[in-house]
Formats: structure tokens, C-alpha cells, sequence
């Protein structure tokens, strides 16, 4: 039963996209966000953490500004992120006041992610807020970084994973305008059948994955299903449901069967391996088929020998891909420039302080610092 896999949850982000806060009109929807801001209250209440990381700052500011953009027109979609994010933060701060809450704006790019004391920051931060019972309300910085308008985050979906993900919370509740995942298009298909609980992400599951169901957010199923990986990662389980059910953040919690849930399996990868899989990578490393095996099969580093190219401006301390024929089944931290492993790749480990004058470490990602691709 869905109780006893949620019996113990403690730490909660609500994930709310575009759909959710505005209605057809663009307008925000007052009642919706009333409606969080009490169930939020029902999580403190009962002793539980809770973040919201909200969308529809750009959709908002559109509206306020009265301009249509062109398709995929960034600058028009900043500049209404910025006029946006304000009326959207007070809006919050209206519904939360009602039930005696403060909030507080904290505005994301990827890089909180990629950069470690940064990342450590953030999680500073947000704890510090959570301890003195102030509502962390999350998005991303859409003003400066673009990743969400070009549907790479997918209306925040990606961006409230890594943030349950690094907060180690144990459930992410992410509302939109779907009950939840289908085994098909159910605007296509009458006799598509949502799925209560997904245990595994193959490739099924994958194939299940369709387009956004609305032009107002840019998050899709598939975005969706990405989120429900990083999660699996932290052992933090992900549910799917429909903003419209009543009370349905305090019901999911309560263990209804309601939208979609991907149990995590409990294997939780450590942090330092979930963070370099989900870091930025600021380049790639090619490698010859001994120098996978020895990573994927024996744990290993990564030996200069074992190098076929290099690709990419990248700094020692950086992540970077490690690839494969073609395919990068590993990132890792690199412990050599790019062009320190340039003039290093392909020969032996003993050789190095000979070709650059130094060496740092025989392995050129040492094994501690690599996360194998599953």
C-alpha cells in the first residue's frame, strides 16, 4: 500500500508548473495557490519540511506586459520572467500570509549544481530557512539563464529533482494537467490506462513519454520521467498528479492512490556521485574500449594511456564526459587541463612528469571521482 511506502516521509517538495498558476487567460489563479499555501500549512503541521519550486513567472509577466513573443524569441521571454517573477512572489506571499507563513525567493541557475561550494551554499541556505519555518519558494533565474525557456529544465521539472535530490527529502509531488503517466496518449487513445506505480525507468516506461499537453508550460512527460530519475538516485521517491483534485498534495501524502508514483528503490547512489552525474560537463574525454571496461568492470581511474581525445576548454577540478565509440557511459572529475591531457594521452602514467615537468596523479580521473551512466 501506498501508506506504508510514504509512512515515514519527511521532507517535501511541491513542484507546481505554468498550468497550475495561471488559468487559459494567462491570469493567475488566486484559489489554486490559497489552496497549496493551506496544505503546506497541513505539512508544517504535522511536522514535515516543505519547498515550493513554482513556475509561471514568464507566462505571468507576457500577460502583464501585453506582448505576444516569437517562438523562441529569448529576449522578449526574459525581460517578462523579470516583470513576472515580481507579481508571482507577491502573489505567493498573499496566499501563504493567509495561513500565518513566510516565504522566501530563491532564484536558481544549473550552475548551483555544477559549482560545489555554490551548491553547498544553496543547501545552507534553504536548511537555514526550514529551521526558522520560512517556505523556501524556488525557480529558476529565467532573466539570466535561458535553459527553461529553451525547454531544457522543462518548466522546472528537472530543477525540482535536483533540489529534493540534494536536499535528501523523500518525496517529490509534482502537480500539473495530467492525472499522471499513461501507457499511451489518453487525448488519443479512450482506452489508455494511467499507471498507479512505476517501480523500474526502462525503456518502456520511456516510450510512454509524450509532448507537453498545453503551450503555456514547456515541461512534458518526458521531462517528467528525467526528474523521476534523479530522484531514484537519492532515494527520493516521485509522484505525478492533477493540480484539479481536491486537497491532492494532503492526499498523496496520506497515501491515496492518486496520479503516478515512482518508488525509489532504495539503493541510494552517494552524494558525491549523484552530484557529479548531474554537474554541468565542460568537455569530454575519449577513451579506448580497455579504459571502459577497466572503469565500468573493475572500478578503476582512468589511466593517460587510456586516452584517445580530448575535447572541450576544461580546468583541472572540472566534470567532464567520458565516451566511448560514440557513447559516454561515465563523467568524472578531471585531475588535468585539457591541455595538460592532451600532451599526456596515450602514453603511460610514468611518463607524465617527463612530458608536462610534474605530475599530479597517475590516473587522469582518479576512480573515487568517476560515476558510471546506468
Amino acid at each position: 500500500m501506498r501508506s506504508e511506502k510514504l509512512g515515514d516521509v519527511r521532507g517535501v517538495v511541491i513542484k507546481v508548473g505554468t498550468t497550475s498558476i495561471t488559468k487559459d487567460d494567462l491570469q493567475v489563479d488566486a484559489e489554486f495557490m490559497d489552496s497549496v499555501a493551506r496544505q503546506v500549512k497541513w505539512i508544517r503541521s504535522r511536522g514535515m519540511q516543505a519547498i515550493l519550486v513554482t513556475s509561471g513567472a514568464i507566462g505571468i509577466g507576457l500577460d502583464a506586459m501585453n506582448v505576444v513573443p516569437k517562438p523562441r524569441e529569448v529576449p522578449i521571454r526574459q525581460a517578462a520572467a523579470s516583470v513576472g517573477q515580481s507579481i508571482l512572489m507577491q502573489r505567493w506571499a498573499e496566499s501563504f500570509a493567509k495561513v500565518d507563513l513566510k516565504i522566501a525567493q530563491v532564484l536558481l541557475t544549473y550552475d548551483f549544481y555544477s559549482d560545489r561550494v555554490r551548491y553547498l551554499n544553496v543547501r545552507n541556505t534553504l536548511n537555514t530557512l526550514l529551521e526558522h519555518g520560512v517556505i523556501p519558494v524556488i525557480n529558476e533565474n529565467d532573466a539570466v539563464c535561458i535553459k527553461e525557456i529553451e525547454a531544457v529544465f522543462g518548466d522546472n521539472d528537472t530543477l525540482s529533482a535536483m533540489v529534493a535530490s540534494k536536499l535528501d527529502s523523500d518525496i517529490l509531488i509534482i502537480l500539473s494537467d495530467v492525472d499522471g503517466l499513461y501507457d499511451r496518449n489518453p487525448k488519443v487513445h479512450a482506452d489508455a490506462e494511467l499507471i498507479s506505480e512505476v517501480h523500474s525507468i526502462d525503456e518502456t516506461i520511456e516510450s510512454f513519454a509524450g509532448k507537453p499537453s498545453n503551450t503555456r508550460g514547456v515541461g512534458g512527460m518526458r521531462t517528467k520521467i528525467q526528474a523521476a530519475r534523479i530522484c531514484n538516485m537519492a532515494g527520493c521517491h516521485m509522484v505525478i498528479a492533477n493540480h484539479a483534485v481536491e486537497d491532492v498534495i494532503i492526499r498523496v501524502l496520506q497515501g491515496e492512490d492518486i496520479g503516478t508514483l515512482f518508488v525509489a528503490d532504495g539503493s541510494v547512489r552517494r552524494i558525491r556521485t549523484r552530484w557529479i552525474l548531474l554537474a554541468h560537463s565542460n568537455g569530454t574525454i575519449d577513451v579506448d574500449d580497455g579504459a571502459r571496461r577497466a572503469l565500468i568492470e573493475r572500478h578503476m581511474g582512468l589511466l593517460p594511456s587510456g586516452v584517445k581525445g580530448v575535447h572541450g576548454g576544461f580546468r583541472r577540478g572540472d566534470v567532464v564526459d567520458i565516451r566511448c565509440d560514440g557513447e559516454v557511459f561515465a563523467k568524472g572529475i578531471t585531475d588535468y587541463d585539457h591541455d595538460e591531457l592532451r600532451k599526456v594521452m596515450g602514453a603511460h602514467s610514468n611518463r607524465i612528469e617527463a612530458i608536462l615537468g610534474y605530475r599530479n596523479y597517475d590516473n587522469v580521473v582518479r576512480g573515487g571521482n568517476i560515476a558510471i551512466i546506468e
